[in-house]
């Protein structure tokens, strides 16, 4: 199947023949549904705290702060071309006549190119957009007067203009304030000053981007960093890394036959946010918060979310501590058969582990080395929000194929939609995942997990793509924080919805929440 210039290829890559032939025998195989039990409930696996329990552990988080390395991880390789797609569309269909303005006319939605055009001196880059229209010799005035529209959006996409179609989201500018406009990475690190200081009053993001991106980061933060850390009377640790190429999966046919380029070269693809996991195994920290690129608010509606921050935070460390206690008792021997069915109680009420039926029959060393074991993992604490009908993930009780019952986030490709008792399930579920999550990666000696251990490989995603107007079938690594995070100790906690607003399309910068208070609805 494979020749020796498809070796050297493989092995450029950092991977190998094993690796290769475990992707295709997963073509062939397929990946086996996720069981779903039942969804996850606020009371039925997802916690909501009460006033006095957000006091204590935010208390909790911020006294233990300052002697904490914690990081922020944002994953912000993505292009935002997707953001415009109904843009795209529209310049490919417009005519500035008759037609065209009936097109143009014929969805007034908040997702229309009518709502962005109408709307547009509201949104964030709009000086930057006017200036770039100047600069041809052009008014966007006079352009919308004359309902050319099509200029506008080759201003927003194009090279000759803001070139945004073909930037990450992290470099879009995506909020106005009264001294300029902010890019999503720059609000970024402004939330990770809140929760991120140390002693030394230094905070820590760490971005996952594309190569060919870096210059303009560091250019961008080269400009801003000063001002940011006057302003907050602190320093930035400000990091990067890029997905390897290890972590992609090769490309194969109908038949699973490896798909090879026009030099006969072979075709891979990115593994997913699932090859991220590389990434996140090399972030050095006690504490990590990840949080995807788009959901970032302005300065009047980030509070609640740094408070909820903090609180997941504190939860962790809650967690955390008491964990690492339960494990050095058994580690040295001192466990006492009182200690272990403490330990068993807070397993089953606290961090909702399955525990075997029979294990008060096991003998005492059996029994120590089994919750040292289900205690010994990295944990996540996950904040979920109320289900507004956004697509994606959510949380669910799923049942294992060693038939353990755990929590985790299952993402729609994961589960049998035809299967009748899984599509009710589904539709009973009440929460969504907003990737908001706070982790700890180290055990209780401060020794690192090699995350890589705690994957279920059996959860990654096959899907149809088309290359050169052929037909190939593509595959992912489990997700990041679904397949990935499997094996993890894994809690969720109830969320305010302010703190999911997502920026799938440009329009949604026209929502009142990454408005400035002048243009928000009253």
């Amino acid at each position: 199947m494979f020749n020796q210039q498809d070796l050297i290829q493989i092995t450029g890559k950092g991977m190998n023949l094993q690796l290769i032939q475990k992707q295709i025998d997963h073509f062939i195989s397929g990946f086996p549904f996720i069981n779903l039990v039942r969804p996850a409930i606020t009371g039925d696996g997802i916690l909501k705290f009460d006033d006095e329990q957000l006091k204590f552990y935010l208390g909790y988080f911020e006294q233990n702060l300052p002697e904490l390395k914690v990081v922020k991880f944002v994953p912000a390789s993505g292009a935002a071309s997707r953001m415009f797609k109904h843009l795209f569309e529209f310049r490919e269909q417009y005519l500035p006549d008759e037609a065209g303005k009936a097109l143009f006319m014929k969805d007034q939605g908040i997702h229309s190119v009518y709502f962005f055009i109408t709307n547009l001196i509201k949104i964030a880059f709009y000086n930057d957009l006017s200036a770039s229209v100047a600069k041809s010799g052009h008014s966007i005035d006079r352009l919308i007067q004359k309902q050319d529209y099509g200029t506008i959006i080759d201003h927003v996409l194009s090279a000759e203009g803001l070139n945004y179609a073909n930037l990450p989201k992290a470099l879009l500018k995506f909020h106005q304030y009264q001294d300029g406009s902010r890019t999503a990475a720059e609000e970024h690190l402004i939330e990770a000053a809140a929760y991120t200081r140390d002693h030394s009053n230094i905070a820590r993001i760490h971005f996952t981007i594309s190569p060919e991106h870096r210059d303009k980061f560091v250019d961008l933060f080269a400009v801003v960093t000063r001002e940011y850390e006057s302003r907050f009377g602190l320093q930035f640790d400000i990091s990067y890394s890029i997905q390897r190429p290890s972590t992609d999966t090769i490309a194969v046919d109908e038949n699973n036959e490896p798909v090879r380029n026009p030099d006969g070269s072979l075709l891979f693809r990115p593994g997913g946010h699932g090859a991220l996991l590389e990434n996140l195994n090399e972030v050095d920290a006690d504490i990590i918060f990840v949080k995807n690129i788009d959901n970032i608010v302005p300065d009047h509606f980030k509070s609640t979310t740094i408070q909820y921050k903090k609180l997941l935070g504190g939860y962790l460390l809650f967690l955390k501590d008491t964990i690492s206690g339960y494990l050095l008792k058994i580690k040295e021997h001192r466990a006492m058969p009182e200690d272990v069915v403490e330990m068993i109680q807070f397993a089953k009420e606290k961090l909702f582990q399955d525990i075997p039926a029979g294990f008060g029959s096991y003998p005492f060393q059996d029994q120590a080395q089994f919750l040292f074991k289900l205690l010994n993992r990295p944990i996540r604490v996950c904040g979920m929000v109320k289900n507004e009908g956004e697509p994606g993930g959510g949380p669910f009780w799923v049942m294992g194929a060693d038939h353990t019952l755990s929590l985790q986030i299952v993402e729609s490709s994961q589960i049998n939609l035809k299967d009748p008792v899984q599509k009710t399930i589904v539709e009973q579920s009440t929460h969504f995942n907003p990737v908001d999550l706070v982790c700890s990666t180290r055990d209780f000696e401060n020794n690192p997990f090699n995350l890589k251990e705690f994957v279920d490989e059996n959860t990654g995603f096959i899907s149809l793509k088309s290359s050169g107007g052929k037909t190939l079938k593509a595959q992912e690594l489990p997700g990041l924080w679904n397949g990935a995070m499997a094996n993890w100790i894994t809690l969720f906690v109830e969320a305010p919805i302010i703190t999911f607003n997502p920026v799938k399309t440009v329009n949604d910068l026209l929502r009142n929440e990454h408005l400035p208070v002048k243009h928000s609805a009253k």
